[in-house]
């Protein structure tokens, strides 16, 4: 399955007032590295993926976390992003972020390959996840 490594510095703005992340914050780093993932995989930007896709783009249905290290203002940080599943209208994700090779934080998630509603109603649908996206996800 694909994998991808990106680095992080912890900003002010990502901590709470004790000085450490603030927990919501290494969601939205894990969002980002989940694109990030996506568009090594494919070699598109995000936007280019949605836009030729047709589809809204690839929403968190499931999360889990265990925190073992806090991370803190000025830390420069890596988070390992490795592929688990790739199913027809979903994939899974484990995401790793360590300091100084220690594991701060390990984190999985399921998402959707979500486009909006065509029977209407409000809202989206999980759609197929084309086969060639699919195979480079599974890095065949």
């Amino acid at each position: 399955m694909f994998v991808n490594t990106r680095c992080w510095t912890i900003e002010w703005g990502d901590c709470d007032p004790a000085g450490i992340v603030f927990y919501p914050r290494y969601f939205a780093a894990f969002d980002t590295s989940t694109a990030c993932l996506l568009e090594a995989a494919t070699g598109m930007k995000s936007a280019r993926i949605i836009h030729e896709n047709g589809i809204i783009g690839w929403p968190m249905v499931d999360t889990s976390a265990r925190f073992m290290a806090p991370a803190s203002y000025g830390d420069f940080v890596e988070i390992e992003t490795r592929m688990t599943r790739v199913g027809r209208s979903s994939f899974a994700l484990e995401h790793q972020l360590t300091k100084d090779g220690q594991v701060c934080i390990e984190a999985s998630e399921v998402r959707v390959w979500a486009a909006p509603r065509t029977d209407g109603a409000p809202g989206i649908m999980g759609v197929p996840i084309p086969e060639p996206i699919a195979a480079r996800l599974r890095a065949e």
